[in-house]
């Protein structure tokens, strides 16, 4: 080894130190922060030698962050995660009075009510800040955790202690009690907060909502401490005992134990009430010190909003009703096309900049090539039939604070040479033919595996917040990444740091600690839950609600790609249990068998698999799970409660709720009109009840 080492010129050996700087911090967190040693004590020992030996032969190299005498590893940085015990899901939003009364028609639907019945509703501000939960056991507030993906988020326990309106205690009357609300800047706080960002030479905030949310996700503390944030309390979790009855009521406990409440909050019994409120707010929105974005709808009842229940990622019971969109004019210097994961061709309008509710926006959305024509989906005509071309004046707007769009063109400035926008019939990326299927809006690259642009889109949703979520690993270093050809599928991923450690330690912008954190975030990602496993995958027509669908009926990797084997075969029992499933329609299941009919698509899904460890989905039953493992499919109308309601009954209560009738299906619920699958049942022999019937067995009489 010592003759080796006499023979590295300076630069190896700097290379060298570099790579063992990273290998033996790696392997002492693993030993002593994590309990999960990744070498042996023999291997261990052979890279820490050779480090102490190069450092013997070039002193003058040593680093400063050198292993040859460290012992042990500093505990983590960073904010650790916590799993929410409920989810906090997003909300659906209405922009205008009709999509409010369309929301109104929808509740009373669920519940089986007339429409001209009348619900109490609860309207609140929307406030623009940052989502937070607050956990509290027996009084005394346990953590404070970021709203994060819904599911899991970032422990932010000793900053949310310094928020004045934040109680350390509460009643100690509550074994468990998790309040949610908002963290926020006022207007006030927010300018004072800036100037004193200038005199100190840092750069001001953009607006209170980022303030807000860099305040909070210091690590150090004593930042946060020093930061005017605020907390208005207006929803929960998890809690031991109920609040109250009606959500009004729960709103007026937890100001009684010390939350700040929002004092614009108010209960009305009509869909009128809530738009004369909205009304209100609005008018009051630049008085209020305060930023929101719209006014938050409840059904007040907490038993209707229990019956409501959840679709995949937001409650039937709340809507938020966003404030209008705020137009500009502007010029369009250019259309782009963007390929993405799934071939689609999405045409991007680079405008000269403007700004537009406070955001300078240079870049919105055309949709598609009957978007740019002047129609809609269904072949409409929009915007008076005006087409959208380069060189056009503009109308920019942003409803809800989302992506920009345009809304309108001023033809009367379009000069005369102009040219209407022909979409092209090759791929801008790979020169590969371009098509469009009948009753697709969308025109699509045809080249699904080697589209540098679909490889690239592909891999940049696989490490997205909502699949894998690989911190240090961004779209600008997935693309970097796939131009050195390092990667060009997911499993590649988990591949670097065995194949091309050394060259990323030698690009410019990688440090140690920067490639040790990316190996370190690679490495703790090795363990998906199956659900985000499967929205990872980037399936067309597979969302977050598809896969957790999927995940919720086959619950394991193992029996989910045992099914997938088998479906090709139309007459299988695979293919009916996957088009049973109540949400699989006739695109994702044709999708699924696609994909898996696909030798290629099939190897790369099976290399990413062989390096992770998936865990099984969790299987909840809420009750005494009487149907717990049971099939049942409802047929007819039903005329006591609305589908809806009696699927989210069964699921309660364990069950599965299937879409057609199959030889596996236990249990068959009918109203009036059931026709072949009521036919289908007697003649498998199934049992099948009427709606009477079944609202017995499930207790809600």
């Amino acid at each position: 080894m010592q003759n080796e080492i006499a023979n590295y010129s300076k630069s190896e050996a700097k290379r060298e130190l570099a790579r063992l700087s990273l290998l033996l911090k790696r392997a002492n967190q693993a030993y002593h922060r994590d309990d999960d040693p990744i070498i042996s004590d023999s291997e261990f020992d052979k890279l820490k030698a050779l480090n102490q030996e190069i450092e013997k032969h070039f002193p003058e190299l040593k680093r400063r962050d050198s292993q040859s005498q460290t012992v042990g590893a500093k505990p983590a940085r960073g904010f650790s995660k916590i799993k929410h015990s409920i989810r906090m899901l997003s909300l659906a939003n209405a922009f205008d009075e009709n999509d409010l009364i369309e929301f109104d028609i929808r509740v009373k639907k669920h519940l089986g009510l007339p429409e001209v019945h009348q619900i109490s509703y609860v309207a609140e501000p929307k406030i623009d800040g940052l989502s937070l939960s607050l956990r509290y056991e027996k009084g005394r507030l346990i953590y404070a955790v970021t709203r994060g993906d819904g599911e899991i988020g970032e422990d932010v326990t000793e900053n949310a202690r310094t928020i004045k309106s934040i109680p350390e205690m509460i009643e100690s009357d509550y074994d468990v009690l998790e309040v949610r609300g908002e963290v926020y800047i006022s207007h006030e706080d927010f300018l004072s907060l800036n100037k004193k960002q200038e005199e100190k030479g840092e750069k001001p905030f953009a607006n209170s909502r980022n303030a807000a949310a860099g305040s909070l996700r210091q690590l150090d503390n004593e930042i946060t401490k020093h930061r005017p944030l605020k907390f208005f309390a207006y929803a929960w979790g998890e809690a031991s005992k109920a609040l109250g009855q009606t959500q009004f009521a729960a709103i007026a406990k937890l100001n009684s134990l010390g939350f700040e409440t929002n004092p614009l909050t108010k209960k009305t019994n009509s869909i009128m009430g809530l738009i004369d409120h909205y009304k209100l707010i609005e008018q009051k929105r630049n008085s209020i010190g305060y930023d929101i974005d719209g006014v938050v709808y409840k059904v007040d009842d907490l038993s209707l909003q229990l019956r409501l229940g959840f679709t995949t990622s937001t409650p039937r019971w709340a809507i938020a009703h966003k404030f209008p969109a705020e137009l500009a004019w502007t010029f369009l210097k250019k259309i782009d096309l963007q390929i993405g994961r799934t071939g689609a061709l999405s045409p991007v309008a680079r405008l000269e900049p403007v700004t537009v509710g406070g955001v300078v926006v240079s870049n919105a959305t055309l949709h598609n090539e009957d978007y740019i024509a002047g129609l809609d989906s269904n072949g409409g005509i929009i915007r008076d039939g005006k087409d959208i071309r380069e060189g056009d004046w503009v109308q920019v707007y942003r409803a809800g604070d989302v992506i920009p769009k345009i809304s309108d063109v001023d033809v009367s400035k379009r000069i005369q040479v102009s040219q209407t926008f022909n979409f092209p019939i090759n791929c801008p990326s790979c020169n590969s033919s371009t098509v469009r299927e009948e009753n697709d809006a969308v025109r699509r690259c045809s080249n699904f595996f080697d589209c540098p642009a679909q490889v690239i889109e592909k891999l940049k949703h696989f490490v997205s917040r909502r699949a894998f979520d690989i911190d240090g690993l961004g779209e600008k270093q997935i693309e970097q990444f796939f131009h050195y050809k390092w990667i060009s599928e997911p499993s590649e991923i988990f591949e670097l740091e065995e194949n091309y450690l050394q060259d990323l330690l030698e690009k410019d912008g990688w440090g140690v600690r920067s490639v040790e954190n990316l190996v370190n975030s690679i490495n703790e990602k090795r363990l998906i839950s199956f659900e985000k496993l499967l929205f990872s995958l980037g399936i067309r027509h597979l969302g977050e609600g598809g896969s957790r669908l999927l995940a919720r009926h086959y619950l394991t990797w193992s029996n989910f790609s045992k099914a997938m084997e088998n479906i090709s075969n139309l007459e299988s029992d695979s293919w009916d249990d996957l088009i049973s499933i109540d949400g699989v329609g006739d695109m994702l299941a044709n999708s699924l068998m696609n994909t898996f009919n696909s030798e290629r698509q099939k190897a790369q899904i099976y290399r990413l698999v062989s390096k992770l460890n998936i865990e099984d989905q969790e299987h909840r039953i809420e009750s005494d799970g009487k149907f717990s493992g049971k099939k049942l499919v409802f047929t007819g109308t039903l005329e006591k409660m609305s589908r809806g309601e009696a699927k989210m009954h069964a699921e309660r209560l364990g069950a599965q709720v299937a879409g057609s009738v199959s030889a596996k299906t236990d249990l068959v619920i009918f109203g009036p009109g059931a026709g072949s699958k009521l036919k289908k049942a007697e003649v498998l022999g199934i049992r099948a009840i009427d709606e009477d019937e079944w609202i017995k067995l499930i207790g809600t009489e």
